[in-house]
């Protein structure tokens, strides 16, 4: 297969409306869609990310009024969050329409539901002839891409087209809150923190990371995710190199300890999160065998950056 790579949305909608599955930017990552009323398209998804049939995806929709074509109930307090939070990078777990195909949902009874903001992928999506199926953009366990240059170191060739974008913006994948039963429960932290989630729905809880492993209702959950090749060692502080290796590198908020030959010092948390990713697959490409990342508190975005760091490090 060879992988159209475009910069016009409305090539892009007319390769996926035909059953195709194409890349596309959003502001947390660059997703992988697939039309949800393509059968083959969902297993051509699957395949190409190498993906777990058990991992459900997050189904993405152009326009607010589109969230009753895949979720057959809306509580008072995701109507709450739909009303502060869409289009943006949320993404609401709720009680699925039939007509969604368990394909999709990993067979549970819920889906989790994404208005993004970015203007080309709304522009995509509005194109698109039914709502998209979109994980992200990238071989499963592998750091999330966050370019059209990553999306096709992992999937070109594997996929029918990528439409070219801007870098993300956010760099991390949304948050997800799931709503579907008596109380709201953030499931993955992301940009639009915990804090204010519960400015808009107070009684939003959390949940620890052994109680998703079994049956996850969304992404991020059960599986690796987010690793580079390199070992990661995790530091609260910055630290003297005690272990001896080569090539060593280092991402973080305060300066870098002595000895790594590659460094990426961030100026807030937001910028951290934005270039996690990338520096991760930038280690890759040289060959780093060891990767010092500062771990940040759980407060506010440090809670998103975090949970990916324990991910990738294999502690969650």
């Amino acid at each position: 297969m060879q992988t159209k790579l475009t910069d016009s949305v409305e090539e892009a909608a007319v390769i996926l409306n035909s059953g195709g599955v194409v890349a596309f930017p959003t502001e947390t990552v660059y997703g992988l869609g697939a039309a949800i009323c393509h059968p083959e398209a969902l297993l051509q998804l699957f395949r190409a990310k190498g993906r777990p049939a058990d991992n459900p995806l997050i189904v993405h929709l152009y326009r607010i009024g589109q969230v009753a074509e895949v979720a057959c109930e809306v509580s008072v307090q995701a109507a709450k969050l739909i009303e502060h939070y869409f289009p943006g990078p949320l993404t609401l777990v709720l009680k699925k329409n039939p007509s969604v195909p368990y394909s999709v949902t990993a067979g549970l009874e819920t889906v989790g539901v994404r208005c993004p903001a970015n203007p080309v992928a709304r522009e995509f999506l509005r194109l698109a002839c039914c709502p998209v199926a979109a994980p992200s953009a990238n071989r499963s366990g592998l750091p999330s891409a966050t370019s059209w240059e990553a999306v096709m170191e992992d999937l070109d060739g594997k996929i029918d087209c990528l439409l070219r974008g801007t870098p993300s913006a956010i760099g991390l994948e949304s948050t997800i809150v799931d709503c579907s039963g008596v109380k709201p429960v953030l499931l993955r932290a992301g940009a639009i923190t915990l804090e204010q989630l519960r400015t808009v729905v107070p009684e939003i809880t959390t949940i620890a990371v052994t109680e998703t492993k079994v049956r996850p209702k969304c992404p991020g959950l059960k599986y690796p995710h987010y690793a580079p090749k390199a070992s990661i060692i995790l530091c609260t502080e910055v630290e003297k190199i005690t272990q001896k290796e080569s090539a060593a590198a280092y991402i973080g908020i305060s300066e870098p300890p002595e000895g790594v030959s590659l460094q990426k010092v961030c100026s807030t948390l937001e910028e951290y999160g934005r270039e996690l990713f990338g520096f991760f697959r930038l280690c890759d490409a040289k060959n780093i065998g060891l990767i010092y990342c500062e771990l940040p508190s759980e407060e506010g975005f440090g809670r998103a950056i975090r949970d990916r760091l324990m991910r990738a490090a294999g502690f969650a």
